[in-house]
């Protein structure tokens, strides 16, 4: 399984159960995301559907049929707010650490810049030590922390949160 046979594409509404798939074995894994399973099948319908109808970014990364993983930017939805997005992404764990991550925020940020977006921010656990080391390449900066903001299974994580914001000129390394 090499890189270069991994398309990065547009969600499509046909892409629902396997963008699910993915995220729900992602999520079981307890470490990386805020919800533990994929939220049921309505609820990731509604949710795909108001970033397409948005236009919102939202790519999918694809390896022979399967998607293996994802990066979206939902606006942040108050009109005061309409100048950020929040970035969301996950890859299933034999497509980490070989530059898919970075390739999908990548696309997605300058799509995001596209859009029209001013702010991306995102949010990571703090012994995500290699997402955070990516995202700092990339251009996001560390804003604060929430201490002791997730807790699975009686274990606590910091969460960080992390910005980028588009300056003239500027482009995602």
């Amino acid at each position: 399984m090499g890189m270069d046979s991994v398309a990065v594409i547009p969600f499509a509404r046909a892409d629902l159960d396997g963008f699910r798939a993915c995220m729900d074995q992602v999520a079981r894994e307890r470490r990386w995301l805020s919800f533990l399973e994929a939220p049921s099948r309505e609820d990731s319908r509604r949710y795909t559907e108001m970033m397409l109808e948005n236009g919102f970014p939202f790519l999918l990364a694809v390896d022979a049929g399967t998607i293996v993983g994802w990066c979206d930017i939902a606006g942040a939805g108050r009109p005061a707010m309409a100048h950020v997005g929040i970035l969301g992404i996950g890859l299933l764990p034999a497509y980490r650490d070989q530059g898919l991550g970075r390739r999908l925020m990548t696309a997605a940020i300058e799509a995001g810049r596209d859009f029209g977006f001013e702010r991306i921010e995102l949010r990571v656990h703090a012994r995500n030590e290699r997402g955070r080391a990516l995202y700092e390449k990339l251009g996001f900066r560390m804003e604060g922390t929430a201490r002791r903001a997730f807790k699975v299974d009686g274990g606590y994580d910091d969460v960080h949160l992390m910005g980028l914001i588009f300056e003239e000129g500027s482009s995602v390394a």
